[in-house]
């Protein structure tokens, strides 16, 4: 009865339909004007390609579920005898978490005369003194561990793997980051994969440690899993290309050297021998079943870091790389899933485009009425934007059938952080675009995996922002000034959209100009309260 009362009354539900989709006393005023469109055009361009990006996600479900016949489970044969392999860690300024790693390598089931281990050190700080101590601890246990520091950093990560190539004894290449803690049977359940010739390299899926210890790192392992379990599922089961990610992963030494070696002109070495290798003809496997735990970032400034870091060397990688793609003889699929592989980073700048255009065109469109808004608008907003949701919906559907439906809570944070990347993922990408080489700057991991461990000891490699934060702050305002415009103007179904970018750049902006002050308080309490539990960065 109060819903009937509603929609009759002069200011009711049929009454905003009515006035809003259905007058007519104005059709044919309004004529667009060059500025309009000098506006309006860019404006559509930009929502296109967006759409066509979001678009691709939904073909990477369909393709996950379409190949599920092709998913890699079982070695095709088992080796007679055990291949050699040599391990190798590649480490900077890691003395949180290296003895943790050498712990778990030196606990890995693999014949001791057929394995090899590196350390390989790049570090400039107390890490020199703790990863030493710790190879020469497991050396004296008869463990096969070698250390090997370097003073100059040439190459970063991909100089170390290429250096450490030239000792290694091992027929096969198992790399591990930092914060990894592979499972004791790991290379038990990798290296049989390889008794396929033509396999040159296994990865396999990453698992979180620290998942649940905040917001945060709750929303990062969901974004980790769906590239995990749809971008290389898919890849890999419909025959197209997809990268090793850097870590928890098997090479064969061959493959590596006739792509060329570990090269150091992008950021993101370990995609770039990739497609370098698969284009030499080699074929990946990827092992969803086998889990590799590891450390997310439990602070706003590392997390943003991370993605800038992979967005800038995606797109060199396309720059290098896709050219003699399209110049190979793979078939039109592999090309077509390459290039939004390693292009999809081109969206960041033009959120920015359209983060500056959204509000003018929302003032044009006014004035053509709120109908057109909706069919032309609305569907390319839905493209853009639902896909994700739909996307990291079905990975965790997959990984937790139980309790998959918990990640709705986390829907419009996770497409808010997304959104709250724009401005440092953009600048990643116009200097990659623009040629603008950076070091390597590797993701600061603090041995973190609970809400009882303290974030205190992040202060070691903390780093700043600069103005990123201010203008992310400054954007999420100019939105919420949108948000106002929506309203006032009684166009209410753009405002759940509005809602998500301001809540993304202020949350991404705040957290960064705020993240330390929470483990200086916890501290302060500490002092009187011995155990009270410190507040977790990017809650």
């Amino acid at each position: 009865m109060p819903l009937l009362l509603l929609a009759v009354s002069n200011r009711g539900l049929m009454n905003y339909v009515r006035t809003h989709f259905m007058d007519q006393t104005f059709k044919g005023l309004y004529q667009p004007n060059g500025f309009d469109l000098a506006l309006l055009i860019p404006y559509f361009i930009v929502l296109i390609v967006l759409a066509s990006y979001g678009l691709h996600r939904y073909v990477l479900v369909y393709l996950y579920y379409k190949h599920r016949k092709n998913r890699s489970d079982t070695p095709p044969a088992e080796f007679a005898e055990l291949p050699r392999i040599t391990v190798q860690l590649p480490i900077f300024n890691e003395q949180f978490v290296v003895d943790r790693l050498v712990e778990s390598i030196c606990r890995l089931e693999y014949p001791r005369a057929k394995l090899d281990i590196q350390v390989l050190d790049d570090s400039t700080d107390e890490t020199v003194d703790v990863a030493r101590a710790a190879v020469e601890r497991y050396a004296a246990l008869g463990h096969p561990i070698s250390y090997h520091h370097r003073k100059n950093r040439e190459g970063y990560k991909a100089g170390a793997l290429q250096e450490g190539m030239k000792t290694a004894k091992g027929e096969f290449i198992a790399i591990f980051d930092a914060d990894f803690m592979p499972p004791e049977d790991f290379l038990l359940r990798t290296i049989h994969h390889f008794s396929d010739a033509q396999i040159g390299m296994v990865q396999t899926r990453w698992t979180h440690i620290n998942r649940h210890y905040s917001f945060l790192t709750e929303v990062e392992s969901i974004l980790l899993d769906g590239h995990f379990v749809l971008e290389h599922g898919a890849r890999a089961r419909s025959g197209v290309f997809f990268n090793f990610n850097g870590t928890a992963g098997v090479w064969r030494r061959q493959a590596i050297e006739e792509a060329g070696g570990w090269q150091h002109d992008t950021l993101t070495e370990d995609t770039d021998l990739s497609y370098r290798a698969q284009l030499k003809g080699w074929r990946f496997r990827y092992l969803q079943d086998i889990e590799c735990p590891a450390e997310v970032p439990v602070e706003m400034t590392a997390f943003k870091t991370q993605q800038a870091r992979w967005a800038k060397g995606l797109i060199q990688t396309s720059l290098k790389i896709l050219p003699q793609v399209m110049r190979s003889d793979a078939s039109w699929k592999v090309k077509l899933e390459a290039w939004f592989h390693l292009t999809a980073n081109l969206s960041y700048p033009l959120m920015i485009v359209l983060s500056v255009l959204l509000l003018p065109a929302m003032i044009i469109r006014f004035y053509q009425g709120w109908f057109q808004m909706l069919y032309i608008d609305l569907p390319l907003f839905l493209a853009s934007t639902f896909s994700i949701s739909s996307f990291y919906l079905v990975s965790q559907k997959e990984l937790f059938p139980k309790t998959w439906t918990r990640t709705f809570l986390y829907l419009p944070f996770l497409m808010a952080l997304g959104i709250g990347l724009t401005i440092t993922n953009s600048r990643a990408v116009l200097e990659a675009l623009f040629g603008v080489k950076s070091p390597f700057a590797r993701t600061p991991k603090y041995r973190i995996a609970s809400k009882q461990d303290s974030a205190a000891r992040a202060r070691k490699y903390r780093k700043r922002l600069g103005w990123v934060p201010w203008a992310e702050l400054l954007i999420g305002c100019y939105f919420a000034t949108t948000v106002w415009y929506a309203v006032v103007n009684d166009n209410f179904f753009t405002v759940p959209f509005l809602c998500i970018f301001v809540l993304g750049y202020w949350y991404t902006g705040a957290m960064s100009l705020l993240q330390g002050r929470f483990d200086q308080l916890a501290l302060r309490n500490a002092s009187s309260e011995p155990h009270a539990r410190p507040y977790a960065v990017g809650v």
